[in-house]
């Protein structure tokens, strides 16, 4: 049976029980109640932690702003004299739509999956996709295509056989990886990174991270499997980037 960061979520159903069936846990952007790496499987933490600082960081800020508004304010009305205006502005910046992804295709690995929606679990964590035959995308993170890194997680076998994720440690840089949308349109990655990590050491800042640029990060188990625990000792992480 796979594993997720805090604690061992439920099986996959309607393939048949597990055996080391394992999804590299997800658990972005704050999503963990401590914010620390789990001590098993992926990190607790990542994308959303930054997330959460930023914000925090934004309402202080704007906490900060109003406060020294109403300081002006008051001190004008001691004057005697109205307050000036709030001055008004509104960014020129704008951001392309970006459609959701349903479908996940890796020729180099005969790969072709639909994509399940991936939430959050009791404890926090990314749910399991519910079938080993396919992967699932963290809806609640980045889509594949914003300047984020997605995260897509799938398992790497089960009591049956190979799982959607099983040759996904065989993934070359240059290899592309195609994602298609709910509008049609298909974005196209290229790899450009493959590791083979132990989960005691799992990157979570290096695959979480916010990035300026589009990435997309596949996850899943790998490494020897512990019988004793029911689950392998390290997680592969496929990084690629559009191209």
């Amino acid at each position: 049976m796979w594993r997720l960061p805090k604690t061992a979520a439920a099986g996959p159903r309607g393939g048949g029980a597990v055996r080391g069936a394992c999804i590299a846990a997800l658990v972005l952007a704050g999503i963990g109640a401590s914010g620390a790496p789990g001590a098993a499987g992926l990190p607790g933490s990542g994308i959303a932690a930054a997330t959460a600082r930023g914000q925090a960081a934004a309402q202080a800020g704007e906490a900060g702003r109003g406060a020294a508004g109403r300081g002006e304010a008051g001190a004008a009305a001691g004057d005697g004299t109205a307050p000036a205006p709030a001055p008004t502005f509104r960014s020129v910046r704008t951001y392309r739509s970006v459609a959701e992804p349903v479908r996940l295709r890796i020729p180099a690995i005969g790969v072709s999956t639909r994509l399940q929606h991936l939430g959050l679990a009791a404890d926090g964590s990314i749910a399991a996709p519910t079938r080993w035959e396919l992967a699932g995308w963290y809806a609640q993170g980045p889509r594949p295509g914003q300047p984020a890194p997605a995260v897509v997680a799938g398992h790497v076998d089960s009591r049956a056989g190979p799982a959607v994720f099983y040759r996904l440690r065989e993934l070359r840089p240059g290899a592309r990886v195609y994602v298609d949308r709910a509008d049609g349109s298909t974005i196209r990655f290229r790899v450009t990174e493959r590791r083979q990590v132990a989960k005691s050491a799992f990157p979570a800042d290096l695959v979480y991270t916010p990035t300026l640029q589009p990435v997309l990060r596949l996850v899943t188990c790998g490494g020897t499997f512990d019988a004793a625990t029911g689950h392998y000792r390290d997680n592969i992480v496929v990084s690629a980037e559009p191209g």
